[in-house]
């Protein structure tokens, strides 16, 4: 029996939890099948009044924690449906900033239903946020709960995306190069 002395690969997730007041991110990294938090945290945008401001925002730090840590995908929390027409669609934008930052930098991503994240860490698609921290606490072996649970809600999008493989989620962001290297029926021609 031949063994091999090659690590297993590594895969470095960068769960978002989208918002226009607090957004969360968290970065986990998975070898095998240990996973292990590298980095969470949110980003405050309760203090800028301008919504493009904040847009600017979300897209500056998402660049940063893309260029320090180089994930391989972003896994998203995808927008829920509410009453109120404007919130979502600020929300919306928060979210699509997010994406084209992942983007620009070739990452592709992958959009997770709340339900569905909440499902895969507790096995409850109702559970509350605090459930959801308490399951992530106990899974990811961390110390102390975060003053605000966006941080701990985008840990769980990454580990909902690690459980899932990125199956029956909704996959985009491959590079532009790549699609045309894979389509090349959907060139037009001149």
């Amino acid at each position: 029996m031949a063994y091999s002395s090659a690590l297993p690969p590594n895969k470095l997730i960068l769960g978002i939890d989208p918002g226009t007041q607090v957004m969360g991110y968290g970065l986990i990294e998975v070898t095998g099948s240990k996973v292990q938090v590298l980095q969470f945290g949110v980003i405050h945008l309760k203090s800028y009044s301008n919504h493009a401001i904040k847009l600017k925002k979300i897209f500056d730090r998402m660049i940063q924690l893309i260029d320090e840590y180089l994930p391989d995908e972003l896994a998203i929390e995808s927008p829920f449906y509410g009453t109120n027409v404007q919130s979502m669609l600020k929300l919306g934008r928060a979210q699509g900033v997010a994406i084209a930052a992942a983007l620009s930098r070739d990452i592709p991503y992958v959009e997770y239903a709340p339900k569905k994240i909440k499902q895969s860490i507790t096995g409850n698609g109702n559970a509350s946020k605090e459930q959801v921290a308490s399951m992530l606490m106990q899974i990811l072996k961390i110390q102390e709960v975060p003053k605000l649970l966006d941080a701990t809600d985008a840990l769980g999008v990454a580990l909902c995306h690690h459980y899932q493989k990125g199956n029956n989620a909704k996959q985009g962001g491959k590079s532009w190069k790549s699609f045309l290297t894979d389509n090349p029926d959907r060139l037009a021609s001149k």
